[in-house]
């Protein structure tokens, strides 16, 4: 498994944050934080697309006002402020949740602001983040938002010509003016203004949100979202009926927020105990310890780095009572050495054993984050290792199924973050200080003690510990009943279907996509692919494509759905791509009739089909885009390919 995880300080699905690199160079002064009046006077200056008169919220502790992009009604009862980075993949996650709260609760509800939080180590945040903002400056939140979504459809095609293209596709005419700012980085400003403000409100994950002022971090999902919507939503509406005027809402909801006791730290961080397997991992520390920390972690983060000064001092504070285990998470989406960095130390470990491994795990922090061929070449010279034999299982991936291992069993456990530790089984997320580790293991060595008097074998002590923990929970299932003639692909008596749930004009199934080819050329005549319409209303023109697609259904069997899925996902990017005159274009690509083409599209000839898709499918208990249902197994959501051939072993098991 190569699953794309996150770095992350406090909460599981977010990016943690060291610092900022928040400069901007103005007649050769150094600027941080900003007059928002003169930046107002600028903007409107400049933007013939301001959206509404100069307004503010500057009283509330998550300050807001019309500098910031805004979706939704100035008045709506809830404000989520988001911060967040176009490079960051969690940021990228957590968007099919937004587009849910965007239609499910309206403008009138739900308004939504955005706050730039590039992260250093993402090479090209701070652009994307810049050009974002000069997008606004220009052409008001309606752009800025159309360009937020081409962003977050093609994270990995950030670049100054994608910029400039995304820029005239959400309305930029002025196309010389936007690279002048871009080139003098004009709209570094307010990037670094809403970072510094994230330093002040002690946000160090993105994505992280503030729903009228209570902290809601990490990319989680719709119905975590939708829990603390509802209860902000019915104390706005009780102010609301004891005569508070709607503008004054988010700025008393937040004080409120801010004001409120906060929640016992046990309660905040510690979700149970959970039963982690040490397995075959490398061990630091004897059999015998009262207390085992697993880590999940990867040699390039560089909150794992940091943390490793706290794993010091917990060890130089409890020596043997504390044992280490070791389990892979390289970060292959940001860190493009860390799984090579996972190779060359569990290469020193297949040559010198645990201890091989331990130093090689020293060395290669000791490095990070400059692990590149020639520091691998050094690192195994100076730990005496054949450098022939580490190169050649960086290069062949040698131990792959053994990191596939440990990120399977990290995505098992919601480990879905870098550092991430379990203690005797109980979480603890991030590079936390020896504080906070010290008190959980004080806990432990305790209970383990009390274990010992009652006759429990040292060596025994971690699986009683945590023998009531929670496992691996299962897979979701879900039933979605067959369509008769629906589009298929693979083998039609493959053991194993896979239903996809889709939306052309959804960026995350198109994300999807990718994911589905990958499955389909490693499993082969194993699996059947077959596809069922779930146009979301967010998605104006997605009903028609779905039309358009089953016409070529219709015209040319599964081979022509599949040449007009295709050429409809190509499109996507584009601006009018969606468009009766785009999709005409694609029929002729695709060898259709075009006459009869146009008549099914006139006549909505597939609308019955298109509606019975929908209805079937929330009827399953699916309302968001992707899904996947593999035998009854059920994926959500634009997943990387490790969680569906995970899902797929298992249903090919099975099935013999």
């Amino acid at each position: 498994m190569s699953k794309n995880t996150q770095e992350v300080r406090d909460v599981p699905g977010g990016v943690a944050i060291i610092g900022f690199f928040l400069s901007f160079l103005s007649g050769g002064a150094l600027m941080w934080g900003y007059d928002a009046h003169r930046l107002q006077t600028l903007r409107g200056s400049e933007s013939a697309g301001a959206d509404t008169a100069p307004w503010s919220d500057s009283d509330s502790p998550i300050p807001v006002d019309s500098n910031d992009p805004m979706w939704g009604n100035r008045l709506a009862p809830v404000t989520i402020v988001e911060f967040s980075d176009f490079e960051c993949p969690f940021c990228g996650r957590v968007e099919p949740a937004l587009e849910q709260i965007k239609q499910n609760y309206g403008p009138d509800k739900v308004r939504i602001i955005w706050k730039h939080l590039p992260i250093p180590n993402h090479p090209h945040a701070q652009s994307a983040a810049e050009a974002a903002e000069g997008v606004f400056a220009l052409k008001g939140s309606e752009a800025f938002w159309k360009f937020h979504d081409l962003a977050f459809r093609n994270q990995n095609a950030l670049s100054p010509e994608s910029y400039e293209r995304w820029a005239q596709q959400s309305g930029v005419t002025d196309m010389a003016k936007y690279k002048a700012g871009l080139a003098s980085h004009k709209w570094a400003s307010k990037c670094a203004q809403d970072a510094a403000l994230s330093q002040q409100l002690n946000v160090n994950a993105t994505p992280a949100f503030f729903i009228n002022g209570v902290a809601f971090s990490g990319a989680q999902p719709y119905d975590k979202f939708k829990a603390v919507i509802d209860q902000e939503l019915g104390k706005a509406q009780a102010k609301i009926a004891a005569g508070v005027p709607k503008s004054e809402i988010y700025t008393r909801s937040s004080k409120e927020a801010k004001n409120a006791p906060p929640p016992p730290r046990a309660e905040a961080k510690d979700d149970g105990l959970w039963k982690v397997p040490i397995g075959k991992s490398p061990v630091l520390g004897s059999d015998k310890a009262l207390v085992t920390i697993v880590a999940f972690s990867d040699f390039e983060c560089v909150f794992c780095k940091r943390s490793e000064a706290t794993m010091k001092q917990v060890r130089d504070a409890y020596g043997d009572k504390v044992r280490f285990v070791w389990k892979n998470q390289p970060i292959v989406s940001i860190h493009k050495h860390a799984e090579a960095a996972a190779q060359f130390a569990l290469a020193a470990r297949a040559e010198k054993g645990d201890q091989g491994f331990w130093d090689a795990h020293a060395k290669l922090f000791e490095s990070a984050p400059k692990l590149e061929d020639e520091d691998f070449a050094r690192m195994a010279k100076e730990l005496g290792l054949s450098v022939e034999r580490v190169q050649s299982a960086i290069k062949e991936h040698k131990y792959k199924k053994e990191i596939d291992a440990d990120q399977e069993l990290a995505d098992e456990f919601a480990a879905a973050s870098t550092p991430h530790y379990f203690v005797n089984g109980r979480r603890i997320v991030g590079a936390e200080p020896f504080d906070r580790f010290k008190g959980v293991i004080d806990e432990e060595i305790a209970k383990a003690g009390a274990l010992l008097a009652k006759g429990t074998k040292p060596a025994d002590l971690y699986d009683t510990l945590v023998k009531d923990g929670k496992g691996a929970p299962d897979l979701e299932k879900k039933t979605l009943p067959a369509r008769i003639n629906a589009p298929t692909k693979g083998n039609p008596n493959a053991k194993v279907t896979i239903v996809e749930v889709s939306d052309f004009q959804c960026p995350y199934c198109r994300r999807a996509e990718d994911t589905m080819k990958e499955v389909m050329k490693n499993y082969g005549d194993r699996v059947k692919l077959t596809w069922r319409h779930f146009p979301l209303a967010m998605h104006e023109d997605a009903g028609l494509a779905a039309q358009a697609s089953l016409e070529a259904f219709k015209q040319k069997g599964s081979d022509g759905f599949w040449k007009m899925h295709d050429l409809l996902f190509a499109a996507q990017p584009t601006q009018n791509g969606f468009k009766r005159e785009a999709m005409e274009k694609y029929a002729e690509q695709a060898g259709l009739d075009l006459a009869k083409f146009k008549a099914a599209l006139d006549h909505q000839t597939h609308r019955a089909v298109v509606d019975e898709d929908v209805k079937a499918v929330s009827e399953a208990g699916i309302n968001s885009t992707p899904g996947f249902i593999i035998n009854g197994y059920f994926i959500n959501g634009a997943e990387p390919y490790p969680k569906f051939r995970k899902v797929i072993d298992r249903a090919l098991a099975e099935s013999k």
